[in-house]
Parts: C-alpha cells; sequence; structure tokens
C-alpha cells in the first residue's frame, strides 16, 4: 500500500518518494518491520498464551531427554511468524504482483492448515489433522500454483542465449517474454532444461506434456519440502534458523533472477517482476530471526505445525517462481535428510518385522534426534545399523552443527551459478 501511496505522491516531486522504486530500499526496510514486528508481537503472543494456559503437552522423555525442561511451553508460533510476514508485505509490496500473491496465498494457506493440525492437537486429539488432509491440502496448493503459473499471462520469463561474436562468447536475453517449461539444472554448462523437450516425442503435444509434467512437480516439489520442514521442527531454533539461511539464499537468487544484467552475466533466464520475491523473502527472514528471540534455547514458545508447514511451502514455492527447483536438494540439504532418515527407518522397520527382528536404521529418526540419544534409553535387542554419534549431544549444539550445514549447502547453491 506505502509503494503505490509514494508512486502517487511522486507525481507531484515530493522529496523522497522516489526511494520506493528501489528493491534496495523496500527490501531492508521489509527485514527491519518484520523482525521488529515478530519481537513486538511474540511477547504479548507468548503473555497471551500463557494467561489462557495453552500450551504444548510435555515431550516424551524417551525421544527429547530435555523435555522436563520445556512443560508448558505455548505453541503454534507459528502465527507469530505469519503475521510478521503478511504486514510488512502488505504495507511495502506491490500487491498487484502475481508472484508477491502466490507467496501471500501460499503462506496464508499452509499457515491456516497448521492452525488447525495445532488446535487440534491441543484442544481434542494430540495427533492432529488426520495425515491423508495435510497432503492434500499441500497437493491442492501445488497444484493451485503450478496451474496459475502455466496459466497466468503475467508469469513468464526471458530466455538466455549465449551468442559468439569474434570469438567472445556474451549471453543476451530474448526480447520477447514467454510462458516456458524451462528451469536451471545446476553444474551443466548449457544450464537450461524445458520439461517439454523431455516428450520431444509427442510431437505437437509436447508443450502441453511439458506443462502437466510442470505441475506434477511443482505439486511433488511443494508436498516434499513442505513435510520436510515440518520433520526439522523438533529442537528449539532449529527450523527457523535452517530456513532464515535458505530464505537468504533464495532472496540472493531472486534478486539475480530479477536483474536483467546480473542475470546475464551469471547466464541464467531472466524473470520479469520477481523482485517482489526479495520483498517477501526478506520479510520472511525478518521474521524468523525475530521469532529465533523467542524460540532459541530454551524456547519460549514452539512454532508448530502453523509454522513449519508454511515456512516450508514458501521455500518450494519462490524456488519454483524463480525456475531453480532443481536447486532445492542443495538449499534444503537439511530437509531432505530428514525426510529420507525417516524413509529409510520406517522401510527398515517394517522389513524387520516381517523377519521376526528389530532393525533400525538410525538410533532415532528424523536425524537430529540420533544425536540426542543418551546412553541406555535405547532397547538392547534394537540392532542399530548407524550407530554414530555415541552419547548425547547438547540440544543447542545440534541446532548450531546444522545451521552450519545449511549455510554451507547455501552457499553452494548460489556457486552453483558460476560452477559448471
Amino acid at each position: 500500500m506505502l509503494y503505490y501511496l509514494f508512486r502517487y505522491l511522486e507525481q507531484y516531486g515530493i522529496s523522497g518518494a522516489g526511494m520506493w522504486q528501489y528493491i534496495s530500499f523496500r527490501g531492508l526496510l521489509t527485514l527491519v518491520l518484520s523482525l521488529l514486528i515478530s519481537m513486538w508481537f511474540g511477547q504479548y503472543f507468548i503473555q497471551w498464551m500463557r494467561k489462557r494456559n495453552i500450551s504444548e503437552a510435555q515431550r516424551d522423555e524417551s525421544i527429547d531427554p530435555y523435555g522436563v525442561e520445556k512443560r508448558g511451553v505455548p505453541s503454534m508460533g507459528g502465527l507469530i511468524i505469519i503475521v510478521s510476514i503478511i504486514i510488512p508485505c502488505l504495507l511495502l509490496g506491490r500487491l498487484r504482483n502475481i508472484y508477491m500473491l502466490l507467496m501471500l496465498a501460499t503462506t496464508v494457506w499452509l499457515g491456516a492448515i497448521g492452525f488447525i493440525d495445532d488446535y487440534i492437537k491441543l484442544k481434542i486429539n494430540k495427533d492432529g489433522l488426520r495425515p491423508i488432509y495435510k497432503l492434500a491440502a499441500q497437493a491442492l496448493l501445488g497444484l493451485s500454483v503450478g496451474l496459475t503459473l502455466w496459466l497466468s499471462p503475467d508469469a513468464v520469463i526471458r530466455e538466455n542465449v549465449s551468442v559468439e561474436k569474434q570469438g567472445t562468447t556474451t549471453v543476451i536475453h530474448k526480447s520477447e517474454p514467454v510462458k516456458s517449461t524451462i528451469t536451471t539444472i545446476p553444474f551443466v554448462k548449457d544450464n537450461n532444461l524445458s520439461y517439454s523437450e523431455i516428450f520431444s516425442f509427442l510431437g505437437k503435444y509436447r508443450t502441453a506434456a511439458g506443462w502437466i509434467f510442470f505441475v506434477v512437480m511443482v505439486t511433488f516439489v511443494v508436498m516434499a519440502v513442505s513435510n520436510g520442514s515440518n520433520l526439522n521442527d523438533g529442537m528449539d531454533g532449529m527450523c527457523a534458523g535452517n530456513s532464515a539461511i535458505m530464505g537468504i539464499a533464495l532472496a540472493i537468487l531472486a534478486y539475480v533472477s530479477s536483474h536483467i544484467n546480473f542475470a546475464g552475466y551469471l547466464n541464467i533466464m531472466y524473470i520479469p517482476g520477481s523482485e517482489e520475491l526479495v520483498i517477501f523473502l526478506l520479510a520472511f527472514v525478518g521474521s524468523l530471526i525475530g521469532f529465533l528471540w523467542y524460540n532459541a534455547y530454551p524456547a519460549q514458545v514452539f512454532m508448530g505445525d502453523t509454522g513449519s508447514l508454511a515456512i516450508g511451502g514458501i521455500i518450494a514455492v519462490t524456488a519454483i517462481i524463480i525456475h531453480k527447483e532443481l536447486l532445492i536438494p542443495i538449499i534444503c540439504f537439511v530437509f531432505v535428510m530428514e525426510s529420507v532418515s525417516v524413509l529409510l527407518q520406517t522401510n527398515v522397520a517394517k522389513a524387520g518385522n516381517k523377519r521376526g527382528q528389530k532393525w533400525r536404521v538410525f538410533k532415532r529418526a528424523p536425524i537430529h534426534d540420533a544425536f540426542r540419544i543418551k546412553p541406555g534409553q535405547l532397547s538392547p535387542d534394537l540392532k542399530i545399523l548407524l550407530k554414530w554419534p555415541q552419547g548425547c549431544w547438547l540440544e543447542s549444539k545440534i541446532t548450531t552443527r546444522f545451521w552450519i550445514v545449511t549455510i554451507i549447502m547455501a552457499a553452494l547453491a548460489i556457486v552453483t551459478l558460476k560452477i559448471r
């Protein structure tokens, strides 16, 4: 809203009104505003929840050895994150931008699903919303995002093309923006892959087939990253810290994708309008940093599914919009490992049960739980394939080391733009 107000005032020569046209100015203002809102609103939210004795049940000490210390901690803290994202974006973002609208819709939709899940856990049934309903809601969002990017005339790109001139290779962008299923492949010199070209054998139907495949890919990515984020939310500050780092990496990728000169230098496609993703992502990062003020160990509030589902959806949809979904395994390495550890643990346990044996790959899953198992907590008849690490790490150390891993992988994702 303020963006449109100052653009109007600029017509009358109001001093300083033109600054609101700059992404750097609006982005930094959004970052600071979201951080302050998160810290301010978080304090009142925690007090409100405590007065009404709305808190998460004590955690299972067999899984969380520090569960006793977390008795009476309010949940649903994801509301702090969501409010701190939406308000700055409404004030400072361009609300007619298709990408901003998609990001706000993603935040509200998955935040609402997570809120329902948390509410059921606190008031009705500790198991919460049935998994099939959460998966259906995630799939519906992925389908909606995919179809919007397919059908909206505003979701376009200008493809990067390498041209040889007097023995020198330069990168130019096609003059006309087009609808395209092109995505970026990391570590490859000619790093554009069109999903439509995969179905070239279908002749005139290849474009439609490519878009259908794109929509399926979007749906899968949204579901996978959202669930990975949910699994990562198991320690104080874990998911919030990792997600803030991922948000910074995606903001950098979104900025270079929205700047035609940087896009040309890095030989990536130019995506008109994607600069508004920078505004949204800086609000996202600011809200998470402010939330960490209360969520860092020992936590005063848990984000719950209200936050973790929305966070995963935000990261997934952002990567899809800037056509960098194939970088997700690198950027979201920690989320991927959490999901893979659960899948391995579950399937190996099932295979062992069929043979009358108790097999496990890790001491616990998701993988972060394996680092906080105290000696003697595991049943002696369990056969653990991977017994590392030995002993029990402090929760703060586990969280910090996971952050370090995410920083390394986020940096690698950015470097892939030049390593080919």
